[in-house]
């Protein structure tokens, strides 16, 4: 099992730590709730090192991320972060994932940790089709990287007294190279998967105890904390936020998924699956993801049956949590268009009964 360059401090800690995708990592250290309402309310971090990181670099570039992925990588500039994801070429999704514009020529994948294997495979057959050099233009970088996400509504101002550049006033989605706690080029993007805002910090493995140490003096006024991967599940689903492996995979479709503004069908934008999204937006999806909120006491789970009011299947629960924050039951469900209008009452099959739940607007707070 492997271990990220912060696995020694979580210890120390006295995290609970399991297994994820292949890395031991702190599930929570005093309870979910408590470091969910820390991320909503304050400031939290948490070690994401375990996600995968690929630089693509050379004249061909552009020309590959714009084909693996179905954002327009045309609208990018330097400096610029872009939500996107890889299409299967079967109408179905191999990860979805965050692309860094360092400038023309060079750009940085940034992948879920659970795929890291597979999305390199499928980026090595694309970049190797158009003559690019693995190892060199193509260059997996994940296990070289380390990063933490500080996130939360102080999160910038503790960050700010351990930076050498203006980082408050940065827009969502982009990045600067920075000095953090005199770590040269640091890369900081106002990006994250809480809904609170915040960054992420990107540095080398080696410099791991510096910015962890500086982060956490830094943000003892602001009374922050370390966050297990247990809040950042509960955080997400509170957003709205898609989880690869639940709420998107193989089998679903960006368009199905709610994701039709991260697929761009712009001029010059022929990216894998282009022709069956842009028939299915036309046509229009048969089912959808859509959020909704119980409205008789029950907890939803990932694969319970949503049924209307005759009984009849319309759907199934992706994603489901006690949100801490709202003190409500919440979930995302593919449902039948029919069934997955703003308001629509649905039926979640809990063990032998069928709880009543209301389809609502994401972010749920």
């Amino acid at each position: 099992m492997k271990r990220t360059a912060f696995t020694h401090f979580h210890e120390k800690l006295g995290a609970r730590m399991e297994e994820f995708a292949g890395y031991l990592m702190p599930i929570s250290y005093e309870g979910i709730n408590e470091e969910h309402l820390t991320v909503r309310q304050k400031v939290g971090v948490f070690d994401v090192s375990h996600m995968g990181e690929f630089w693509v670099k050379g004249p061909h570039a552009a020309e590959l991320v714009q084909k693996i992925t179905t954002n327009d990588v045309q609208a990018l500039f330097d400096g610029k972060v872009q939500y996107s994801c890889f299409p299967n070429g079967k109408g179905g999704i191999v990860d979805d994932l965050l692309v860094y514009r360092i400038d023309a020529e060079t750009y940085l994948l940034v992948v879920n940790a659970s795929n890291i294997e597979k999305d390199w495979n499928w980026c090595v057959q694309h970049a190797q089709a158009m003559g690019m050099e693995i190892g060199k233009e193509l260059y997996n970088a994940s296990d070289e990287m380390a990063q933490l996400a500080i996130q939360g509504p102080d999160a910038l101002k503790v960050m700010q007294s351990i930076c050498d550049a203006p980082i408050l006033d940065m827009e969502y989605y982009t990045f600067k190279k920075v000095n953090v706690a005199g770590i040269d080029n640091a890369i900081l993007s106002t990006t994250g998967y809480t809904g609170s805002g915040g960054c992420e910090v990107y540095i080398a493995n080696e410099d791991a105890d510096k910015l962890w140490n500086a982060i956490f003096e830094a943000g003892a006024a602001f009374g922050i904390k370390p966050i297990g991967l247990g809040a950042r599940d509960t955080l997400r689903l509170e957003a709205g936020f898609c989880l690869y492996g639940n709420d998107i995979d193989a089998s679903t479709s960006p368009i199905e998924a709610g994701l039709g503004w991260i697929t761009k069908f712009s001029d010059g934008n022929d990216f894998i699956d282009r022709p069956l999204f842009q028939q299915q937006k036309e046509d229009k999806p048969a089912r959808m993801l859509k959020g909704f909120e119980m409205l008789e006491k029950g907890i939803p789970r990932h694969g319970y049956s949503v049924v209307d009011a005759e009984g009849n299947t319309i759907g199934t629960v992706t994603s489901g949590t006690m949100s801490p924050l709202t003190k409500k039951a919440i979930g995302l469900a593919y449902l039948d268009r029919a069934h997955a209008k703003l308001g629509s009452e649905i039926f979640i099959q809990v063990r032998n009964k069928q709880l009543k739940a209301q389809v609502v607007k994401t972010p749920f707070f």
